[in-house]
């Protein structure tokens, strides 16, 4: 065939994505016949731009997706968005468009960015979470949910943005202020709807231990943040008040002999109690209330407290008493709302101490030391002791371990009817009520004669009404002229609509199950088809999802499969955690960020800025974003070098699972080894039989075809275990043995073609484009890649038949030697003493003796 003398980028993806697309290479359906591979990439949210991050993300899931599809799995690897949220609602009050069209307009739009990558995904299958045919199945859910107990609604203290006039996640509370407004968040009390995913506490972190495709630092995250503690519930007495106590839960009993003070919530019944008369508490009980819910919040913020005068008897020793503080740092909804504060062996609470002048009891010392001394040096220390030892300064406790003080204090407790033993999760219910407009309609009907009516299941979706306006703080729901207003569907009373939508988080905690039968119009799915192709096989995103996303899917997998939806308890049986792109950041000299665009790089290296010359200060290399201007536009990447480079750059240049640096020679680097490929099919003999070829030991044209078969069997192990780079750099060094090969005959000749071969099938998953043009190229139009088999090996050539040994005279390295294994020692010296160099070396001297190490040398000692 005619062959241009440059690859034509452009000209050729454009043409494999379409002829792909005609031949519907990668719709799936349900075969019984095959095994099943789904594999899903975190979808995105529609922002309207792709980013370097997506690049790499989708790279990765295709790779898989196109390997698995060529061992002959049925592969599923659908696409869709995440596409409710604030950021549409912020778009709506800041260009004046409707959430709706802003987020259509960018779904059209990144999905045309990303189909010139060449991703190999099912898209009969997209959706998108904000239309109503999906998030009808999201409310019947929910009804669902609500039915089996695992939905509820309650006061719950929530963040409060007072100029925003809505429910904060703690993620949106930024040094206690909103993190769109600014304004101070505040601490509310609002009735919320809650998921109840404490049923599953147990099971969830039970099953951690199964999930051995996970990274085990996601496994851990997700262990600390269910949290499961065993320890005691405690009673306090309060003095002067007969029959009143403060319950406490501890997870360290065993250091109760060291309590200096208890701490309660500022919203503990007694704290509300005292502040109704205590305008000083009450003020503290705002001060507290400016402050954000999340742990974090409150664990970065200087340790208050205020002391309300009371005191409590120690529950071990009727003569002991201690005093009672509100303390900024207790959260009313873990525990029981109080601890007790043991500063010698706690942190935090030896901060609190040292702030508020109260005592320090060391009640555990390490393991043979002065007990005493320990104690009088910890009295007046800054840093408490938290590592393990043994009981001091505890009664019948002492010289107990830890373990064995903490069963003994609990059974004490028991004993004296001032406690007992319990488990406490760290994990709490999930709410799910938000104050804004893009999101799910919750599906219930307030009624002052019967209370929350549940929306008939007829008469799903409730759907969001188009004509609203965001010139108001808050959320239009709640404002608008009719939507709310209904009759009720028990007694036909005038009623009222939820106003509160759900958490995102609710969409994206079900969507991977309705990838298997997303244009069900009656259900979410199903049932034989989901339970087809669920669990994901290989589920692939940031590490930054390593929690929320994850729990809350696993929960409601387990929610789901326990209301009929399912059988899957467990939705991804692989995770795997790409890490992000990073790139050099620029300032000007009057500490402007650049964007990479304004820059030129001199023949010395220095940068200066184009439109003047000026001179640049790079700094260290961050994750791009666009504050810091130092971002990579995929499309112009794209454009300039083609997708195959793009995708691998992103492959090869460091193991997935980091983050990586993108560099201008790195993409280049890439671009230049395709090029170097296109041009090497282009040496192929018009004769060449690849399937005629040698495979001995010996020939140089048998060493490539048995590199090739070590080849397949090493990056087929790299792929299956997501070691992309480590694949690319082996498909590279076969590229250099097939280049290296000189094609002096028949058996050269076609031992080049086969090595190529097995380079563009190799490559096929890596720059499917590329590696298709050149398979059409050398096996003609009608034999699609994408739809060819993966290569197989030979064990057998996967066994090394011949050695290399080093040759020396008098100790001296002389060069090498390839024989046979099993070639006798007599056979071995001769080959050695036949040698150009060996005969240089032994001229004019007597041979005295040939030592052989079978295997490694050979040493001729001669004088």
């Amino acid at each position: 065939m005619a062959r241009e003398d440059r690859y034509n980028v452009k000209e050729t993806e454009r043409k494999w994505q379409a002829a792909w697309e005609s031949r519907q290479c990668f719709q799936a359906s349900e075969d019984t016949s095959r095994p099943k591979y789904y594999v899903l990439e975190m979808f995105p949210y529609p922002s309207g731009r792709i980013h370097m991050g997506h690049v790499r993300n989708y790279t990765l899931g295709d790779v898989v997706a196109r390997f698995k599809r060529a061992q002959g799995f049925n592969v599923l690897h659908p696409m869709g968005w995440d596409a409710f949220g604030l950021p549409a609602e912020n778009a709506a009050i800041e260009r004046g468009a409707h959430p709706g069209q802003w987020t259509y307009s960018n779904i059209d739009t990144m999905r045309e960015q990303f189909k010139p990558m060449g991703l190999s995904i099912d898209w009969s299958r997209e959706v998108a979470t904000c239309r109503p045919e999906y998030y009808r199945h999201e409310q019947k859910m929910f009804l669902d949910f609500l039915k089996q107990g695992l939905a509820y609604r309650k006061e719950s203290w929530v963040n409060w943005d007072p100029v925003d006039n809505t429910v904060l996640a703690n993620e949106q509370v930024i040094d206690g202020r909103g993190w769109r407004t600014g304004a101070l968040v505040e601490r509310r009390k609002l009735s919320q709807w809650f998921l109840k995913i404490t049923h599953y506490a147990d099971d969830l972190l039970d099953a951690l231990t199964g999930l051995d495709r996970w990274p085990e630092k996601v496994r851990t995250m997700q262990t600390n943040w269910i949290g499961k503690s065993e320890g005691a519930r405690v009673q306090w007495a309060i003095a002067g008040r007969d029959g009143e106590s403060i319950e406490v839960f501890t997870t360290r009993p065993d250091t109760l002999f060291g309590a200096s003070f208890v701490a309660i919530s500022a919203h503990h019944p007694l704290t509300t109690e005292l502040a109704a008369t205590n305008t000083a508490l009450a003020d503290f009980v705002a001060e507290c209330d400016r402050m954000g819910t999340s742990e974090e919040a409150i664990e970065t913020a200087e340790k208050k407290g205020y002391d309300t005068g009371l005191r409590v008897i120690h529950p071990l020793d009727p003569t002991w008493t201690v005093p009672v503080y509100v303390a900024n740092f207790v959260l009313m909804d873990y525990g029981t709302g109080a601890v007790f504060g043991c500063p010698a062996h706690d942190q935090r609470d030896m901060d609190f101490a040292r702030k508020y002048g109260l005592p320090v009891k060391a009640v555990v010392a390490p393991k043979g030391a002065d007990a005493d001394a320990f104690a009088r040096d910890l009295e007046s220390a800054t840093e408490a002791f938290t590592d393990d030892g043994v009981a001091i300064n505890s009664g019948d406790f002492n010289g107990l371990s830890v373990t064995d003080a903490k069963r003994a204090a609990i059974a004490k407790v028991e004993s004296l009817g001032k406690g007992q033993g319990t488990i406490q999760f760290r994990l709490r219910d999930w709410g799910v009520s938000r104050q804004r407009y893009w999101g799910c309609p919750i599906p219930v009907i307030h009624c002052d004669e019967c209370g929350v009516v549940p929306v008939p299941e007829d008469q799903l979706p409730v759907t969001l009404p188009e004509d609203v306006t965001f010139d108001a703080p808050g959320n239009p729901l709640a404002r608008h002229p009719s939507w709310q207003f209904v009759k009720c569907p028990c007694c036909g009373k005038d009623a009222r609509r939820e106003t509160d939508t759900f958490d995102t988080f609710f969409e994206s905690s079900w969507y991977f199950s309705r990838f298997c039968d997303p244009r069900n119009a009656d259900s979410a799915y199903d049932r034989n088809k989901v339970d087809y192709w669920m669990p994901v096989d290989q589920y692939i995103g940031g590490v930054e999802h390593a929690v929320l996303h994850l729990l809350y899917s696993r929960f409601f997998t387990r929610a789901l499969r326990d209301c009929g939806y399912l059988s899957a308890s467990e939705p991804f049986a692989g995770l795997f955690t790409q890490g992000m792109i990073c790139h050099e950041t620029y300032k000007s000299a009057e500490g402007k960020w650049l964007d990479p665009s304004e820059i030129d790089r001199r023949d010395d290296g220095s940068l200066v800025k184009i439109d003047d010359g000026s001179t640049v200060t790079v700094g260290r290399s961050e994750k791009m974003s666009k504050s810091k201007k130092n971002v990579v536009d995929p499309n112009h990447i794209i454009d300039t070098y083609g997708a195959d480079a793009a995708r691998l750059f992103m492959l090869s240049d460091c193991p997935p699972d980091r983050d990586m640096d993108w560099s201008d020679a790195g993409i280049e680097g890439a671009w230049r080894y395709l090029h170097r490929l296109w041009r090497m099919a282009g040496d192929v003999a018009s004769d060449a039989n690849p399937a005629d070829v040698p495979t001995d030991g010996a020939s140089d044209a048998g060493k490539l075809v048995r590199l090739c078969h070590k080849t397949i069997a090493d990056v087929s192990e790299d792929l299956e275990r997501l070691r992309f780079n480590n694949a690319v750099a082996r498909i590279r060094e076969l590229t250099n043995a097939v280049q290296a090969l000189k094609q002096t005959d028949a058996a050269s000749q076609n031992a080049y073609r086969f090595g190529l071969e097995m380079v563009i099938r190799l490559l096929a998953p890596m720059t499917p484009h590329l590696s298709e043009e050149l398979w059409a190229e050398l096996r003609g139009a009608d034999a699609l890649l994408a739809e060819t088999a993966w290569p197989t090996f030979d064990p057998a050539l996967l066994v090394q038949d011949t050695v290399t040994l080093a040759v020396q005279v008098n100790g001296k390295l002389r060069g090498t030697l390839d024989m046979p294994k099993s070639a006798p020692q007599a056979e071995v010296e001769q080959a050695a003493l036949a040698m150009d160099n060996v005969q240089t070396q032994i001229a004019g001297k007597t041979i005295r003796k040939v030592v052989v190490v079978p295997g490694k040398i050979v040493n001729v000692v001669a004088n």
